[in-house]
């Protein structure tokens, strides 16, 4: 079992060092446009130089301390307090379906409103004319 744990480990960087590559945004790869790169860590994944010079250059890493990556990037807003979002329903409120489903109700609570009085001069031993 001993014998399987170097394959394993670079099988493990090969794939950490792929994923990296395909979820790193455009402008965050150094030196090669990223399509090279990640033909670079497919090709020479097996003998670890695609992964390593992947790590290495290929991706501008952050300090950790808030450097120059990471003032680039926001912070994550939950949907219910992001006003951009809260926006974005509301224009994607479409009023002509609403109008639709307005009278649509209106026609549901006509026919409920008419089924109730039928079954009212039913009860009372009043027969509901056929029409």
């Amino acid at each position: 079992m001993l014998r399987y744990l170097p394959f394993l480990l670079v099988l493990a960087l090969w794939i950490y060092a792929f994923i990296d590559c395909l979820n790193t945004p455009e402008e965050e790869v150094k030196h090669l446009p990223k399509v090279v790169w990640v033909i670079i860590v497919l090709l020479f994944g097996e003998v670890l130089i695609g992964p390593v010079a992947w790590l290495v250059a290929g991706k501008a890493r952050g300090t950790g301390s808030g450097g120059a990556a990471g003032s680039r990037r926001t912070q994550w807003v939950a949907p219910d307090d992001n006003p951009d979002f809260l926006k974005s329903l509301k224009d994607d409120a479409n009023p002509p379906q609403k109008e639709k489903d307005e009278a649509l109700l209106k026609d549901w609570e006509a026919d409920l409103r008419r089924r109730e009085e039928e079954l009212k001069r039913r009860e009372d031993g009043d027969e509901p004319k056929q029409p």
